[in-house]
């Protein structure tokens, strides 16, 4: 029987370290039946609320800066036509007036009753030279050859007569003549031409020139009824009277079997018949 020995003094050798077997890791992916997480879907931040509020209230504050500043642009800008016109009392639109022109270059209008000035207007200027008053209208001709009509709210219209120019190129001459009962037509005569106006909003409906070598007299005219007769006279004495004398009406020149043109706003009712005209006129 064999038996171990050692040597005295000498250590037996140690026995060699195994280590122990890592556990599998696993991953979520792994595991049967397991759900990939879902990628993140958060919007950047965004800009700060203190940020968008400045934002918004800065145009909203730069307008009211400059409500100011548009207004007194607004006063400072010259009126149309240098028109100055003035309310001094409100009255009702049935209430008739009393228009009259002034030496200061002023149309006034006058309460009939109370004898309280109503309105006034002037063009910075400018003076009137004819005045033609109407229930509801006051037109004026102007010395710029500028027709107006207004009444108790304002000035409703401004026309150039055709072909008019400066009156004061003629002396001064021109008329207003109403060519109906009720003022809805109007004729500016000139020397060289007769222009006829609706009233209610200053359309020009029809014109009408003197014949040549002939010139109308706006100081010479008659009403035969519906009619307005105006004197044309001619340089050759030995011209015919039928010729040196027009007739016309709210429709133009009266001659026998013509066909003009309506007068009446759109979509107003059809204006009753009127008499057939018999005037004979020379053409």
């Amino acid at each position: 029987m064999t038996t171990a020995t050692t040597r005295a003094g000498t250590t037996p050798p140690e026995p060699p370290r195994i280590a122990p077997p890592e556990p599998a890791r696993t991953t979520p992916s792994a595991c049967v039946g397991a759900t990939p997480p879902e990628p993140d879907r958060t919007p950047p931040p965004s800009a700060p609320a203190r940020r968008r509020g400045f934002r918004l209230v800065l145009p909203l504050a730069l307008g009211i800066l400059a409500l100011p500043l548009l207004a007194a642009a607004h006063h400072a800008r010259p009126e149309p036509y240098g028109d100055r016109f003035a309310l001094h009392a409100r009255v009702d639109d049935a209430a008739s007036a009393s228009v009259r022109t002034t030496g200061r270059g002023t149309v006034e209008a006058y309460g009939t009753v109370s004898g309280r000035k109503q309105w006034t207007y002037a063009r910075e200027g400018r003076r009137p030279l004819v005045l033609l008053s109407a229930p509801g209208h006051a037109v004026t001709l102007w010395d710029d050859g500028l027709v107006t009509d207004t009444a108790r709210g304002g000035v409703r219209w401004h026309r150039a007569v055709p072909g008019l120019g400066t009156p004061q190129a003629h002396g001064g001459a021109g008329a207003l003549r109403p060519l109906d009962g009720g003022a809805r037509m109007l004729a500016v005569i000139t020397p060289h031409r007769i222009a006829a106006y609706r009233t209610a909003d200053g359309d020009l409906r029809w014109t009408l020139p003197a014949r040549e070598d002939c010139a109308f007299d706006p100081a010479r005219t008659a009403r035969r009824g519906h009619t307005l007769l105006v004197a044309q006279p001619c340089r050759d004495r030995a011209t015919a009277w039928t010729a040196q004398l027009v007739a016309v009406d709210d429709l133009g020149r009266v001659t026998p079997r013509r066909t003009p043109l309506g007068n009446d706003l759109p979509g107003a009712p059809e204006p009753p018949a009127r008499p057939a005209a018999h005037a004979k006129t020379a053409p």
